[in-house]
């Protein structure tokens, strides 16, 4: 089994039948890792195999919610589009845009600002979650907006179906509440989309806490075999020699387990009843090495692009130009139904 695999989950196509558009993304705030791909990269692939149409957004400007200033920027724009093409996503399938070269998404911000109130903001979770990690050195007023934000991404395009985690779904509800709102104000535009819960167990970071570009503990899509297996050597075990699965008592060793599990198509516990009294050594190496054979064509076709970075540029250029031409037409239908034309 390859990286690029894209056979289609029985969950997946039961729960995007009837459904035409997605809409999906990942902000620009360094490399995507194996927890993204496991995730959210692999069920894009598959989901775009099904025949629906695929909208990817780089947030570019979702950035600076929660960051004084947006750090390389432009190169990590790019390196996005990179692992998205070398998993498996096709461009000419899918429209791969960013948030500032689509100014009427942006333009429906005005009237969908107006649509909720500052309590609906306020006491939205990830909200409150962004505000207390933030990097700012005081919250943004942009802050306060951030759902309304992923609002305009979802509605400017008439997504219907929105692949989100459980921690998402109160974003998705606000969206749906101003596409009901505004349809109930003024005219029948936006579909309310649906939300398309991922099934995909959850990978831990290398130090068994939550996986995150930030912290340290992920493993980047682009890493080489040499700083997977320097990575996977530190990973957090325990001393119990014995090696089982058991993610609420052995969250380290269960982690990787899974890891291994994902990349070789098998269940952890039968990787465990196989490493048995190996130790947490013969655990690390087995996962290396199973990471290391699935990613390796990915990894090869990543390095094969990474040489074309005027590509890259050019997939971004086709992607918006797509997307400018939907939301030109959806703001003008917005116009029309607010009589502001």
């Amino acid at each position: 089994m390859t990286a690029t695999a894209d056979t289609a989950h029985p969950l997946l196509a039961e729960s995007a039948a009837g459904h035409r558009r997605i809409l999906t993304g990942d902000r620009p705030t360094g490399p995507l890792h194996l927890g993204h791909y496991f995730g959210t990269l692999q069920n894009r692939v598959q989901l775009q195999s099904q025949g629906l149409e695929l909208m990817i957004v780089i947030p570019d400007y979702q950035v600076i919610t929660d960051r004084d200033r947006a750090d390389r920027l432009a190169e990590h724009v790019e390196n996005l589009v990179l692992d998205y093409l070398a998993a498996g996503v096709d461009p000419a399938r899918a429209t791969i845009f960013t948030h500032s070269s689509v100014p009427a998404l942006n333009q429906l911000m005005l009237p969908f600002l107006s649509l909720v109130s500052i309590a609906e903001l306020s006491r939205n979770p990830t909200v409150k979650d962004e505000i207390a990690h933030s990097r700012q050195a005081a919250v943004s007023g942009l802050m306060f907006t951030y759902p309304v934000h992923q609002a305009a991404d979802i509605l400017f395009c008439k997504a219907d179906l929105v692949p989100v985690g459980q921690d998402q779904l109160p974003h998705l509800e606000l969206t749906r509440t101003v596409a009901r709102r505004f349809n109930d104000r003024y005219a029948a535009v936006f579909p309310e989309p649906q939300a398309l819960l991922s099934d995909a167990p959850l990978l831990l970071g290398t130090d068994a806490g939550k996986m995150s570009k930030s912290r340290g503990n992920a493993i980047a899509l682009g890493a080489d075999e040499d700083e997977t297996a320097r990575l996977l050597r530190g990973a957090v075990t325990d001393p119990d020699r014995r090696i089982t699965y058991d993610p609420d008592n052995r969250p380290g060793v269960s982690n990787l387990l899974l890891l291994s599990a994902l990349c070789q198509s098998r269940d952890p516990h039968e990787v465990a009843e196989e490493i048995g009294d190996g130790g947490a050594a013969t655990l690390k190496r087995t996962t290396t090495e199973a990471v290391n054979e699935y990613f390796r064509p990915l990894r090869a076709r990543r390095a094969e692009l990474a040489t074309d970075r005027a590509l890259l540029r050019d997939i971004l250029r086709t992607g918006s130009a797509r997307a400018n031409a939907i939301a030109d037409r959806t703001l003008d239908e917005v116009r029309a139904a607010m009589g502001t034309c």
